[in-house]
């Protein structure tokens, strides 16, 4: 499961908004708000998002089984 605390984290630390995130990856921020929600991303946003947040370990984030709500 994603866990979208810590890419929320990675994008304060970027000074990004959803918006600005979702630009960047080529969707709409009502496509990035159902993605959060969900917490189901394409192979190819993930690749994506960690390029643009600088994530050194997309793995940790992005497949990680210890998700708190």
């Amino acid at each position: 499961m994603v866990d979208t605390k810590l890419i929320k984290s990675k994008m304060v630390l970027k000074d990004m908004t959803m918006e600005m995130l979702a630009k960047s990856i080529g969707i709409s921020s009502k496509t990035l708000y159902t993605r959060f929600k969900s917490k189901k991303f394409h192979s190819d946003e993930i690749v994506l998002i960690a390029k643009v947040l600088d994530i050194q370990s997309p793995a940790e984030i992005f497949f990680n089984d210890n998700v708190t709500y």
